[in-house]
C-alpha cells in the first residue's frame, strides 16, 4: 500500500489509541442504548479525528483520502453502528459544502464540523423514492429571501442529532428531465417549519442514529441554497464516488473482523473430540473466505490510491461497492454458521457483525443500481 505513508500509519496508531481508551470500552452500552454520546464526537474533534481532508483554512487538516479511509476502517473495526455516522459527516456530507458552498457558508458550518460541535447529515430517501433521486417529492419553493420546503425524508442517517441537513429538493418541479430541477439546501435545526419524525429501530446499527425528517412550510433562506439552483443531481453524481468507496471499506472491514473471530472461536472450540479448526469442511469454509477477502482488500486498496489521485473510477467504486457488499453478507453468515449456536447468541460479537452487514447492499445504491451503473459503462 504505498499510497500509505509513516505520517499515515502515525495517524492511525494515534486513532487506535484513542479508540482503545474512548470507544471500545463503552460500545457494547451505546449499541444498547442505541445512541452515540455527543462527547464522543467531541473527543474525535479534541483529537483532529473529524472531517481531516477539510482544509486549514476552515479548522481542519488538509489530508489526502488515505486519512479518511484509515478513519473509515479504525471506526468500523469498534462497530459499524459508530462508523456509519461519523464516516457521513466526515468524508460524505462535509465535502459537499467544502467543493460547492460559498465562502460565507464554508466559515459557517465547517469549523464547527471539525470540532464535533456540528453533526451534519444528508437527506437524499424519502417514503415513495429510495434509489431513484429524480422521484423525489420534496419540493423547495422561492419566495423572496426563501425557500418555503415541503415534503418528508426517512432512513436519514444522523437524522435525530444533525445541527443541520443537507436537503435533496426539487427547485423547479416541472423540469424534464425531473433530475435538471433537483437543488440541494443546508437546512439547519431549528429552522421553522422542519421538525424530527421517529427514531427508527433498525434490525442492526443499532447505535447508529437513524431518523425521519419533515417539512411542512419550512422556511429556508435562499442564503443556505447550496452551489447552483437546479445543479443538486449533478453534485451527488459527483460526490458518489467518494460515498460508495468509503460502503466499501467499510464492508471490507466488516468480512475481515468476521474472520478474525471466527479463525480464534474454531481454533478454540471442540466437537467430537476435536478442534473445529481441523474438520476438513472448516478449514475449506475458512480458506475460501480468506481467498474472497484477500481479492476485496487488494481491489479496494487500488481504489483508494487511484481516488487520492484524482482518477474518475465510478465503474470500478459500484464493482467494489457491490461486490464487497455482497461478500461480506455470504462471510459473515458462513462465519455465524462456524459459531454454531453461540454465534446466535448477543453476547458473541459475530451476532452483532450478522445483523449489521446486510443493509451495506442497500444503502449508498442497493447492489443492483451497482450493476446498472456497471453496465451502462461498459456499454457506452
Amino acid at each position: 500500500m504505498k499510497f500509505y505513508t509513516e505520517e499515515h500509519q502515525m495517524f492511525r496508531k494515534a486513532l487506535r489509541k484513542m479508540l482503545d481508551k474512548e470507544a471500545y470500552p463503552y460500545f457494547d452500552q451505546w449499541e444498547q442504548k442505541r445512541d452515540i454520546p455527543r462527547e464522543f464526537w467531541l473527543k474525535l474533534g479534541e483529537h483532529g479525528f473529524l472531517c481531516p481532508m477539510i482544509s486549514e483554512q476552515y479548522g481542519g487538516l488538509g489530508l489526502d483520502f488515505g486519512y479518511s479511509a484509515i478513519l473509515t476502517e479504525e471506526l468500523e473495526r469498534v462497530g459499524a453502528g459508530l462508523a456509519s455516522g461519523i464516516a457521513l459527516h466526515s468524508d460524505i456530507v462535509t465535502p459537499y459544502i467544502e467543493t460547492y458552498g460559498t465562502s460565507e457558508q464554508k466559515e459557517k458550518w465547517l469549523p464547527k464540523s471539525v470540532t464535533g460541535e456540528y453533526i451534519s447529515a444528508i437527506a437524499m430517501t424519502e417514503p415513495g423514492a429510495g434509489s431513484d433521486l429524480a422521484g423525489i417529492q420534496t419540493v423547495a419553493k422561492r419566495e423572496g429571501d426563501f425557500f418555503i420546503v415541503n415534503g418528508e425524508k426517512t432512513f436519514i442517517t444522523n437524522g435525530i442529532h444533525a445541527n443541520y441537513v443537507i436537503v435533496v429538493c426539487k427547485t423547479d418541479p416541472q423540469a424534464i428531465p425531473a433530475y435538471k430541477g433537483i437543488s440541494l439546501l443546508i437546512v439547519e435545526s431549528g429552522t421553522p417549519g422542519f421538525k424530527r419524525g421517529k427514531k427508527l429501530d433498525k434490525i442492526g446499527m443499532h447505535s447508529a442514529d437513524t431518523g425521519e425528517l419533515i417539512f411542512e412550510d419550512a422556511r429556508v433562506p435562499v442564503a443556505n441554497l447550496l452551489g447552483e439552483e437546479n445543479r443538486g443531481f449533478y453534485y451527488l453524481m459527483e460526490k458518489l464516488q467518494q460515498e460508495r468507496l468509503v460502503v466499501a471499506l467499510e464492508t471490507q472491514i466488516e468480512a475481515e473482523c468476521s474472520l478474525d473471530l471466527t479463525i480464534n472461536y474454531v481454533k478454540e472450540r471442540k466437537a467430537f473430540g476435536s478442534r473445529i479448526a481441523d474438520f476438513q469442511n472448516t478449514q475449506f469454509k475458512l480458506a475460501e473466505m480468506a481467498t474472497e477477502i484477500e481479492l476485496g482488500r487488494t481491489y479496494v486498496n487500488s481504489l483508494v490510491e487511484k481516488h487520492i489521485a484524482g482518477e474518475a473510477i465510478v465503474k470500478e467504486v459500484s464493482m467494489a461497492k457491490w461486490w464487497i457488499s455482497e461478500m461480506a453478507k455470504r462471510v459473515v453468515a458462513d462465519c455465524l454458521q462456524l459459531h454454531g449456536g453461540y454465534g446466535y447468541m448477543e453476547e458473541y460479537e459475530i451476532a452483532r457483525r450478522y445483523r449489521d452487514i446486510p443493509v451495506a447492499a442497500i444503502y449508498a445504491g442497493t447492489t443492483e443500481i451497482m450493476k446498472g451503473i456497471i453496465a451502462k459503462q461498459i456499454l457506452k
